[in-house]
């Protein structure tokens, strides 16, 4: 029998969620009745969305700080904790895209992309393991379509998104026989803050950057939030070791 998708009495936490994607998965949780602790350096941004969530009678922690330093992946799960109790679901969205010619790519962007998007997620992923193995919870990543196709002017961004996707499937095997489902979301270009980074793209060929996108257009935020929040659900019991392709076709050939 199916189970519908509902978190009452759950806690979720969400990085990334003082806007786009994050936000979204955020407002998603918080619907589905989870208590959502949120993650972000914006502080502006977190007070915006802890704003929606509570308006429409959820619970929201807000969460400011820098997934870069190491030192805060541990601090956000112990100050989640001792907020509420408990952790049912991690969802690692928070993500940096700088994108720009490998030449000119400077060692601070490097050292940025791999912490936020690939480091941030594994100590998150440590320090929580204890927890979500005691509730019998779920971890989603969200990686890209980056992931599995080469893209001109983003080394960095594919180089950690493909880690991200593999990782998840690693930890996926390490936990095979334990009661947590550990997946991932690869989602194609969506109206995010990170498209603003295509800036730096202006001056690069025109043809190759073409590739990267889908004759279909964008994705839709919410289209890709929806299928996040369901994989931290116990709906998606059967869900282990998956990631699911959410890119318009890009991934398809």
């Amino acid at each position: 029998m199916l189970q519908p998708a509902d978190m009452s009495g759950k806690v979720a936490l969400v990085t990334g969620a003082a806007a786009g994607l994050g936000r979204a998965v955020a407002l998603r949780l918080a619907g589905l009745g989870a208590a959502v602790a949120i993650a972000d350096i914006s502080a502006e941004g977190l007070a915006g969305t802890a704003q929606e969530i509570r308006a429409a009678g959820g619970t929201a922690l807000e969460l400011i700080l820098d997934l870069a330093e190491r030192a805060n992946c541990d601090r956000a799960i112990a100050v989640t904790l001792a907020e509420f109790g408990r952790l049912d679901a991690l969802c690692n969205v928070a993500g940096v895209m700088k994108p720009g010619p490998t030449t000119e790519f400077s060692d601070e962007a490097w050292d940025l992309t791999m912490k936020v998007n690939l480091e941030a997620p594994f100590f998150l992923i440590r320090a929580s393991l204890p927890l979500l193995l005691e509730s019998h919870g779920a971890i989603v990543n969200v990686t890209s379509c980056a992931a599995f196709q080469g893209q001109a002017y983003f080394a960095a961004y594919c180089a950690t998104k493909a880690a991200l996707t593999n990782m998840t499937k690693a930890l996926a095997m390490e936990y095979m026989k334990a009661p947590i489902r550990i997946n991932a979301v690869a989602p194609g270009g969506m109206m995010t803050g990170l498209v603003g980074g295509m800036a730096a793209l202006a001056e690069c060929d025109r043809d190759l950057i073409g590739r990267i996108g889908s004759p279909r257009g964008l994705c839709e935020i919410e289209d890709v939030a929806e299928t996040v929040a369901f994989l931290a659900t116990p709906a998606a019991r059967s869900y282990h070791g998956a990631c699911i392709n959410i890119d318009a076709g890009v991934t398809a050939d």
